[in-house]
């Protein structure tokens, strides 16, 4: 039987993370067995094109209950019914083992803790999850490697089940998971770093930070690719004689939709005729949002829509004039990586809006494939769309650019052929599991 890779997510299928869903797909069809692994099902509803046509196995952990509100003991006499076996077998397969992890979690609580009062509580609960999978991948003898998404939560688990089970283990690092110290407080980062097989980063600003941190080990840049043979040009474009510009993302502050908001407000107040459309799922942003619109007079330009799967979405990009995502870096280290939604936009063939931060940059360059503008700058902002809506030349020669970078660069097929390759690799080294008997004679010598 082929080795098969276990796949931790904290949850699967999620609108917001389909580069997840197509990784996965894709890995699929170049012949690579997964088994994934989420901690939690999905809130949203709607229905993603790739998820329906994935065959790998997907088991869900059992469901907790929140551990912020209450102490450690009366969470676990809630939760610990529901894992318990997985961690007796953990005992008795390999207890040295388990008792070294179970020590490491205990020191973590301690030296992570924040302002050196209380626990940090989250890491007994993600040791818990841990022992639930690492039980199912001692059951399985076929998977020979782990990899998580996101380098907080997930990674954590799956660092845990690695010394649980000597499965060797790899990470997918994005954006704010890199960045905001409670994500990962103190040195945990790089104690992750050091202790996978490698990691993989979707830009080339993340690389540069985590190479940074001086881990040791091999760092790489994958970017999240796209089916660009999906998201392409309508043959027949059929735009509305009112000019749209339509924007796509989570109702968060990071998106820097309030900017967009004020620049559309100067736009009308220059008798420049268009509508903007917002599209995205419900944060704490949409009802601030939408009341700045109200207070502006707006309405009659300014729409704000729910979220839409790829198959909604994708006749909506290829209606609208352009593409604008005004994203900004927040105070506590926040931030987008290289969005997704800009990218299918460039593909559909939109001349696309945004702001020189992040990983945005080794997507878009500012006057051959798009447009760039200062982060906040809602004035710097209004101006790059104007230019874009009386010259319909110059989006047209963004946009075709857009469209070639991001079949040069961004296909997905390609990049996920570097990710299988790294996996392969590690397949061939090995895990370093040992039976009990292997880690007693050990021990004693």
């Amino acid at each position: 039987m082929a080795a098969e890779i276990a796949y931790i997510v904290k949850g699967f299928p999620r609108l917001s993370e389909t580069f997840i869903s197509n990784e996965v797909l894709l890995l699929e069809q170049m012949g690579v067995r997964l088994k994934l692994f989420s901690v939690k099902r999905p809130e949203e509803g709607l229905e993603q094109r790739t998820v329906s046509a994935i065959r790998s196995e997907l088991e869900y952990l059992p469901p907790v209950t929140s551990l912020s509100n209450t102490g450690l003991i009366p969470w676990l006499w809630c939760n610990l019914p529901l894992y318990w076996r997985c961690h007796a077998r953990l005992v008795a397969r390999a207890p040295l083992r388990y008792l070294r992890t179970a020590a490491a979690v205990v020191r973590m609580t301690v030296v992570y803790r924040e302002r050196l009062v209380k626990p940090k509580k989250v890491f007994i609960k993600e040791f818990i999850q841990a022992g639930y999978i690492a039980c199912r991948v001692l059951e399985s003898r076929d998977i020979r490697h782990l990899h998580a998404h996101f380098c907080h939560g997930a990674t954590t688990i799956a660092l845990f089940v690695n010394r649980l089970t000597g499965v060797p283990f790899s990470f997918t690092a994005h954006a704010k998971d890199i960045y905001q110290v409670d994500q990962n407080p103190g040195n945990l980062l790089l104690e992750k770093i050091k202790a996978c097989s490698f990691v993989a980063t979707c830009t080339g600003a993340n690389k540069h930070h985590l190479d940074g941190l001086n881990g040791g080990t091999p760092v790489h840049r994958i970017y999240h690719g796209l089916d660009v043979s999906y998201f392409r040009p309508a043959r027949r474009p059929e735009r509305s004689p009112i000019p749209e510009i339509l924007a796509v993302g989570r109702f968060v502050e990071k998106k820097g939709f309030r900017h967009l908001v004020d620049a559309c407000s100067k736009l009308r107040n220059r008798g420049i005729p268009f509508r903007c459309r917002i599209i995205g799922e419900r944060g704490d942003q949409y009802q601030p949002l939408q009341q700045w619109i109200e207070t502006l007079g707006l309405e009659q330009q300014v729409v704000l829509e729910g979220a839409k799967s790829h198959d909604e979405l994708l006749p909506i990009y290829r209606q609208a004039a352009i593409f604008a995502l005004p994203c900004r870096l927040m105070d506590n280290g926040d931030r987008d990586g290289i969005p997704n939604v800009l990218v299918e936009a460039m593909a559909c063939g939109l001349a696309v809006v945004s702001t020189n931060i992040s990983g945005i940059p080794e997507l878009i360059e500012h006057e051959h494939n798009g447009l760039l503008v200062a982060e906040r700058k809602s004035d710097e902002l209004a101006e790059a769309l104007q230019r874009l809506l009386a010259d319909r030349s110059l989006a047209d020669r963004l946009a075709d650019n857009a469209r070639r970078t991001v079949c040069e660069r961004f296909d997905s097929r390609r990049t996920t052929e570097e990710l299988k390759r790294l996996f392969d690799e590690s397949i061939v080294r090995g895990p370093s599991m040992e039976s009990p008997q292997e880690e007693v004679s050990r021990v004693q010598a």
